[in-house]
């Protein structure tokens, strides 16, 4: 099972390609993705530097770090949002050439242009690469989470931010004559300091200074402010809380009354005021149970478990909703007036389906747009353009009847999926029975379903153009829209018209007509969606800066392990390794690790791999001997411990042998004296070796190494054990005879009851029969 990516509302159709991606996609592996306002990626001369920001990544690379980018999806480049935020953005935007984001980096020594999804889709790689190293297998499949159903996109944890920042640099432009907002660090550092107020604000209502050395001109600055001031400052941004809390209610047709609990999630949910507000507006204490941080990024865990056939998950039904109701708009043949049809109401359950029935002579061109674009968090209120082609008029030449299946799939995306136009084709009388009757048998209703369910809709009254048929179908297992089952209990028209013939004359058979649904092509034109040729180029441009990347990495993994041995080299051969190493070759050595160094830091600062590959090999052919000296010296004697002691074991019991000891008198004694042997010769190399490492000095390459003498070890016990540890033989015990009429005995004993008996008179058994007779008696018995 696949698990799917989460995603919903207007700016749902730049991730179409992504989409695709994940459908062709296959495996177990699920990743939980979570948008976070620090998710940033960092442009290098050489490489791309992905991830969550550190606390001081944004300052020292500012104009070449992108963050804050996630609203600028599905927007125009001359929207008065975008403009507004560039004032505060330390990177530059720039319009492309459809009218779009454009951001402008410098990346490899170049200026290059970046669009919002390009930015993004580096991003989504990052994290599905930390997610693939983290879980060990890949992964195909994503869970991103999206705001709810009713939201201020303009209220959140950095608009209040925002308020202090504004606050603080007025004041500063006025006690220290410094504007924050020319030096695009300095208003970096500012946001940072006032996060960090804000916090401190939630838990403390004193004064609280706010200090930052060195903030501009080699200025420090400072300043102070409470909770209460700030509580002042962002009272408008307080007034807001309530517009999408009575937003929600309306759409859940609930009243305050009607709620039992209430959870608040996220981390500007912290803040006093804000906690006070949501609390008065429901009359109730507000619960906070869960991480305000974590609870999103636990339901995108829950949500891909319950996707991924990994884990076993009770089972329960979610039913996603469409936030913004959708609508198709379309010309009517021959007419100036248009056709509008909401085709998905607010909170409609998703995915869906539902199939329109034209009347048309020819193609035509449906726009699909929100109907409601006040209520939509970005201008641009048009979904995109679908233009049915192939449509002609029947022979006769009348409208033909096209059935255009639309849909919202569980990402959120409205799309028209299929169209299919209906021909009627004159037939013989006995292929028609046969038709027909096939066509009645696929238009019994399904009996016992629950998940699908067709529903038919009148729509001939709406507008000029008469609509005849809507079809609904819901593809997951939530109930169906509420203005659609309201239809249910019409009785269909074939049996209005069956009770309307009961009365009537037999008519006059008419032609039999055979009915064929043709598919016909559908030419889709989404807003912001990226052509193929484009797609196509971002791909290949993405491709090589992954390739660049690895190159880099490779690069700087040289460079740092040449570093590293510097570091770690210079220190040891002040310590450990100052035995194994001469005078002046310590002296040479110190001198090559600082040259190293020096070189790192200027001419090497920027080599190609090689050129560091080289430099650490040069290194490790003068260190490399001094650190297995240090090693050899180490372990040696620890051999030495453990083949002395097989030495000792051997010995002994080759001497218990000559002294006749029970325990080894099976062995055979040409056994024996090759254990002798091999014990000598073993002791004697081992006396010759110890005596001329003895010798040797510790700075001085050694005569034995631990490995010849752990091979040693192996070869003495290969030779001795066998022979040491062979298991005595088997002692067998006289054999027992049985005896006729009696328990087993031994031979000698029965010889001797007969001597004992001789002459006695045998017992006599039924009747004087002697069972040890031959010409014994049969009897049956009873």
């Amino acid at each position: 099972m696949a698990t799917a990516a989460v995603l919903g509302g207007p700016a749902a159709h730049w991730v179409e390609s992504f989409q695709k991606a994940r459908e062709e996609g296959s495996g177990s592996g699920t990743w939980r993705g979570r948008w976070r306002r620090r998710s940033v990626i960092s442009f290098g001369s050489k490489n791309r530097t992905i991830g969550v920001a550190a606390k001081n990544q944004q300052i020292t690379h500012a104009n070449n770090t992108v963050s804050n980018f996630k609203r600028f999806h599905g927007r125009a480049f001359n929207d008065p949002f975008i403009q507004k935020e560039k004032e505060n953005l330390s990177y530059d935007l720039v319009p492309l050439k459809n009218g779009g984001v454009g951001i402008k980096v410098m990346y490899m020594g170049e200026e290059h242009l970046f669009s919002v999804e390009q930015i993004t889709a580096m991003l989504l790689t990052k994290l599905k690469e930390t997610a693939e190293n983290s879980l060990k297998k890949p992964v195909t499949d994503c869970v991103i989470s999206v705001l709810g159903t009713a939201f201020d996109p303009f209220l959140g944890g950095k608009n209040f931010d925002e308020k202090l920042v504004e606050y603080f640099c007025a004041e500063f432009k006025t006690k220290y004559k410094l504007d924050a907002k020319s030096k695009i660090r300095a208003l970096l550092r500012l946001y940072q300091e006032c996060e960090k107020l804000k916090k401190l604000m939630s838990s403390n209502s004193t004064d609280l200074p706010l200090n930052i050395e060195c903030f501009m001109n080699d200025k420090d600055v400072s300043g102070k402010m409470n909770r209460s001031q700030f509580e002042e400052l962002c009272a408008e941004l307080l007034q807001k809380i309530e517009i999408p809390l009575y937003s929600l209610m309306a759409q859940t047709h609930l009243k305050v009354e009607d709620v039992s609990a209430v959870e608040i999630v996220g981390g500007a949910t912290r803040i006093p005021a804000v906690k006070e507000r949501i609390a008065k507006f429901f009359g109730k204490d507000i619960s906070t149970t869960l991480n305000a941080d974590e609870a999103v990024a636990r339901g995108c865990a829950l949500q891909c478990a319950i996707l991924s056939p990994a884990f076993k998950v009770r089972e329960f039904s979610v039913t996603d909703a469409v936030p913004f109701p959708i609508s198709l708009v379309w010309n009517h043949d021959s007419e100036d007036t248009e056709g509008v049809h909401e085709v998905f109401s607010r909170n409609h359950a998703a995915p869906f389906s539902k199939v329109l029935t034209f009347l048309r002579r020819g193609p035509f061109e449906l726009e699909a747009f929100y109907s409601d674009p006040q209520g939509v968090p970005y201008p641009e209120a048009k979904i995109g353009r679908f233009v049915v082609q192939n449509v002609s008029a029947q022979k006769d030449g009348e409208k033909s009847r096209v059935k255009v299946k639309v849909r919202v799939n569980t990402h959120g995306i409205f799309t028209i999926s299929t169209a299919s136009m209906v021909e009627k084709v004159p037939t013989e009388e006995n292929e028609m029975s046969s038709e027909a009757d096939m066509e009645c048998l696929n238009q019994r209703p399904p009996e016992n379903t629950d998940t699908d369910k067709n529903v038919q809709q009148d729509n001939s009254e709406a507008g000029t153009q008469p609509q005849v048929q809507t079809d609904a179908q819901q593809t997951s297992q939530s109930p169906p829209s509420p203005e659609l089952t309201s239809e249910e209990n019409k009785i269909p028209d074939a049996d209005k018209a069956n009770e309307k013939k009961v009365d009537q004359p037999p008519e006059a058979k008419k032609p039999k007509i055979k009915v064929v649904n043709v598919e016909l092509p559908i030419e889709a034109n989404l807003v912001w969606q990226l052509g193929k040729d484009l797609l196509n180029m971002y791909i290949e441009t993405e491709g090589k800066m992954i390739m660049q990347d690895k190159l880099e990495k490779e690069r700087n993994d040289a460079k740092n392990a040449v570093e590293e041995y510097v570091y770690e080299f210079r220190d040891k051969l002040c310590g450990p390794y100052e035995k194994f190493i001469c005078e002046q070759d310590h002296q040479n050595f110190l001198r090559l690790l600082t040259e190293t160094e020096d070189w790192l830091y200027e001419e090497g600062e920027d080599q190609a791999k090689q050129a560091y590959v080289d430099k650490l090999e040069e290194l490790m052919k003068i260190g490399t001997p001094v650190k297995v000296r240090f090693q050899e010296a180490e372990e040696r004697p620890k051999m030495f411990e453990e083949l002395g002691q097989r030495l000792q074991h051997y010995a002994k019991i080759a001497a218990d042998f000559r002294n006749k000891d029970e325990k080894y008198n099976h062995i055979d004694e040409s056994e024996m004296k090759k254990v002798e042997k091999s014990v000598n010769e073993v002791m004697e190399w081992m006396n010759n070796v110890m005596n001329a490492q003895a010798k040797k000095s510790l700075d001085q390459d050694p005569v034995v190494r631990a490995q010849e003498i752990k091979i040693k070890i192996k070869e003495l016990n290969n030779t001795c054990e066998p022979v040491v540890t062979q298991p005595k033989p088997k002692i067998e015990s006289p054999k027992l005879e049985r005896t006729p009429n009696g328990p087993n005995i031994d031979k000698k004993e029965e010889d001797l009851e007969d001597k004992n008996n001789f002459g006695a008179e045998p017992p006599h058994q039924n009747g004087e029969c002697y069972p040890n007779e031959k010409n014994s008696v049969n009897m049956d018995l009873d």
